[in-house]
């Protein structure tokens, strides 16, 4: 039964044209929030994930099992982000990532690189939000041999009201109100699969399995060894996890559920207070979530149809601002989930370890600049990694003044030339207003301090630090 205070939300997603299950969906946590659910998973109730399947020991047989399975596989890439945390205000998958080309140029060329090696089908399949989709697709225009049969090469993710925090009324003021709706997490993943009616679709074309990441991950790459897993022990869900460090503390990990044995994603929202030492001891929780997933498409399909197309994903209560550009708009709650929290739903789901080179996102200028350096390269298959001279090292620490170079804008203001070479650099920190010339190169560490009233200029082939 529909809490008595949701039918304002009701007549306002109706109103904005979003499909039954999606209401229904949003309508089931609004439940759970008007009935005090915190989303909170207790330490009390978790114990640590000890040892697991390590993909870098997969073997050739696995390798030969993904490959006769790729036919029937379809890549789907997250692309709901705007990248506003580096001032976008347009699809982050559209930022220029490696030499000159953006990450749906390389997620593009990427799939395409696979078809031509394996002679498969391999869709691909963002899931944009309203605000990224346009963008989006135009980008994609240029790759038109991409289709394949009668697919789209995109679905949209639903959107949902804001929650005032105060009165647990709806925040849009009306159904033109931007600031008041928000995307309902990734977890939406599986209602706009079925509302879009592509999971049906694909089944019908005979695909049956689905690798989804981020479209920010340039790591997240189809691993045949991986799917070959996947087939083998026909797993209904697979996550990929990686070890957890000092600097991933804050981030969603993997824990095993006392209670039941059954693994489970806690995310940094759904940590009370008082458990937040437990939550960010990386040693006791040893693997993250890389957002790289496995799904059977089959066993989704199951899975909606016997939960009335509910799958009851854990609530994140997301306490945010209306505007969450002004400190003085009011708090609200978005509701949310997660698609890794789908890892508890499906009897028989698994995670599997692989290396750190699997997990590679863009989060901030730094990691851009990083990008942009020849300390990445490009290689014949579209795939970015760390340079081999780089890579028993890792990749260069890089830590920009967010006052100069926080945006995208004012990176490319500062490095007009592009990156310096950073082939030989095991940190870059730069404080102040400092530009880059063409051609410098940067060795070991090296710090820049400058706090005068006008940019320091470093000129076009400096060599900075060691010899």
């Amino acid at each position: 039964m529909r809490h008595p205070d949701f039918a304002p939300f009701e007549a306002l997603m109706r109103a904005d044209g979003q499909p039954e299950l999606a209401i229904r969906t949003f309508a089931h946590y609004y439940g759970l929030l008007r009935r005090g659910a915190t989303g909170v998973l207790a330490e009390g109730e978790l114990g640590p994930v000890r040892d697991l399947p390590d993909a870098e020991n997969f073997d050739a047989a696995l390798a030969e099992r993904g490959r006769r399975a790729l036919g029937r596989t379809v890549v789907i890439k997250l692309n709901g982000g705007l990248g506003t945390s580096m001032g976008m205000t347009a699809a982050k998958s559209l930022l220029p990532v490696k030499d000159g080309l953006s990450f749906l140029d390389l997620t593009a060329r990427q799939v395409l690189s696979l078809r031509a090696r394996h002679g498969t089908p391999l869709p691909l399949l963002l899931m944009d939000s309203f605000r990224t989709r346009a963008d989006s697709l135009a980008a994609l225009a240029a790759y038109p041999a991409l289709g394949v049969d009668a697919l789209p090469l995109d679905f949209v993710q639903h959107r949902v009201p804001k929650v005032l925090a105060e009165s647990h009324g709806p925040a849009p003021r009306d159904g033109d109100d931007e600031l008041g709706w928000c995307p309902p997490g990734h977890g939406d993943l599986y209602t706009a699969l079925a509302t879009s009616g592509l999971l049906a679709q694909l089944r019908a074309l005979g695909m049956r399995w689905a690798f989804v990441a981020n479209a920010d991950n340039l790591g997240a790459v189809i691993d045949l060894g991986i799917l070959g897993y996947l087939t083998e022990g026909d797993v209904p869900f697979l996550m990929e996890v990686a070890d957890r460090t000092e600097s991933d503390k804050k981030g969603g990990h993997l824990a095993r559920r006392t209670r039941d044995g059954q693994l489970v994603l806690r995310e940094r929202a759904q940590c009370a207070p008082e458990d937040v030492d437990a939550f960010e001891d990386w040693r006791r929780h040893r693997y993250f979530n890389t957002n790289n997933l496995w799904i059977d498409l089959d066993a989704l399909a199951r899975a909606l149809d016997a939960h009335d197309g509910l799958l009851g994903l854990p609530l994140i209560k997301n306490a945010k601002r209306r505007d969450p550009t002004d400190p003085e708009s009011p708090p609200v709650f978005q509701l949310e989930t997660a698609m890794g929290a789908a890892i508890e739903v499906f009897a028989g789901a698994a995670a599997v370890r692989v290396p750190r080179a699997r997990f590679a996102p863009v989060k901030t200028t730094n990691d851009l600049l990083a990008l942009w350096s020849d300390a990445y390269v490009r290689g014949a298959d579209e795939r970015v990694t760390l340079a081999p001279e780089r890579a028993p090292d890792g990749p260069p620490v890089v830590d920009l003044d967010p006052r100069w170079f926080g945006h995208i804008d004012q990176l490319q203001a500062r490095f007009p030339a592009g990156a310096p070479s950073l082939l030989g650099c095991r940190r870059l920190a730069v404080r102040g207003d400092v530009r880059f010339g063409a051609g410098v190169s940067v060795r070991g560490t090296v710090e820049l301090r400058h706090d005068g009233p006008e940019p320091l200029v470093i000129p076009d082939g400096a060599r900075l630090g060691e010899a």
